[in-house]
């Protein structure tokens, strides 16, 4: 058995997998608020407590996490703790414990994901194989880039900080933006405060403050009582707020404009993936236009972008699935076995 973890800033997603037939099978999962914990050991062995039969069963984890991993050990940005892979081998009593990023994690994850997980947002050339890209707008801007090894017939995740790259305004409208954007935080600019989850509510004050779009009241206490992004999307895709609509083709802009930008630093033949949890919840509005015309717009090199797929990832367990793969392959070359392979030939 697998134990898998997906980290937050504000919580911590862990899941238990079996292998049948080579794939993985979920066996229980839970989601926990990670600012009650005051490190990631209790909240695991509250969730293992509910299965402690299974606890001797675990022969690898691996959990994902925000922000670069260095020899085994990572502080956390968003949250007080410091994670070391020696430390919770320890106090968890499991043997083969890894930390990775989180869009690593996530890449990881892709091959394991069903077909109907994914939606195709551009077509491209579905045949083509080569490089990939990861791009997930949440709470944060995360990117991964995703190696094509055509000896061994897989992709290699290589975690990437590129969502924290300076934003690159490409009209009018958007350079007014970087402007507020850079008097209102006293400085850098970077994508991530413009395509994240953050970044609508940027977009949504500039466009409410600097080009004096008009919030009605109605919508103002809607903001001020509910998750205001929750509110955004709702109203946009429902066409009850033209200020709201106005935030989310910006937003989609600037997200397509990205993807593009990392379809072309790494060559991204066999597709651009968009992850996170935004882009399932507006597919409404990523199918507008927005996005695709942004990411194809890329002057000489256009014929290129027209010729990459994007599709977009529906399942919120990817990363968990990533987590889950990277434990077991890695363990497998540790111990000498490999649970997915004796699941196919137990099959």
């Amino acid at each position: 058995m697998i134990l898998a973890g997906d980290i937050g800033g504000t919580k911590v997603h862990l899941a238990l997998y079996n292998f049948d037939g080579g794939k993985l099978v979920p066996v229980r999962d839970h989601k926990f608020p990670a600012t009650n914990y005051k490190c990631l050991d209790d909240i695991v062995k509250e969730f293992l407590a509910g299965e402690e039969s299974a606890k001797p069963e675990i022969m690898a984890s691996c959990f994902g996490c925000p922000g670069p991993v260095r020899n085994g050990r990572l502080k956390l940005t968003n949250l007080p703790w410091t994670l070391d892979t020696r430390d919770l081998q320890q106090s968890l009593g499991i043997e083969h414990i890894f930390l990775i990023n989180d869009l690593e994690a996530n890449g990881f994850g892709i091959p394991e994901l069903a077909p109907a997980s994914v939606f195709t947002l551009h077509q491209g050339d579905p045949s083509s194989v080569g490089h990939r890209g990861l791009v997930s707008a949440g709470t944060g801007l995360g990117e991964c880039l995703l190696i094509w090894d055509a000896q061994r017939q897989r992709h290699v995740p290589l975690p990437s900080e590129g969502g924290h790259a300076d934003f690159a305004a490409r009209n009018d409208r958007e350079i007014a933006l970087l402007t507020y954007l850079h008097h209102t935080l006293n400085g850098r600019v970077s994508f991530e405060r413009v395509v994240s989850g953050l970044g609508i509510k940027n977009v949504y004050a500039f466009l409410r403050d600097d080009q004096k779009m008009e919030e009605p009241s109605w919508l103002r206490d809607r903001m001020a009582t509910e998750d205001p992004n929750a509110v955004i999307g709702q109203c946009a895709e429902d066409g009850s707020s033209e200020i709201c609509f106005e935030t989310l083709q910006m937003f989609t802009a600037a997200f397509g404009a990205e993807a593009g930008n990392v379809a072309l630093k790494v060559l991204a033949a066999g597709g651009i993936y968009l992850g996170g949890g935004i882009a399932p919840k507006i597919l409404k509005t990523m199918q507008n236009g927005a996005f695709t015309q942004a990411f194809l717009d890329k002057g000489r090199l256009s014929p290129l972008l027209e010729a990459i797929p994007v599709r977009i990832i529906l399942d919120d367990t990817c990363a968990l699935l990533g987590a889950a793969a990277y434990a077991e392959a890695r363990a497998a070359e540790l111990s000498g076995h490999s649970e997915r392979a004796a699941s196919v030939h137990a099959a």
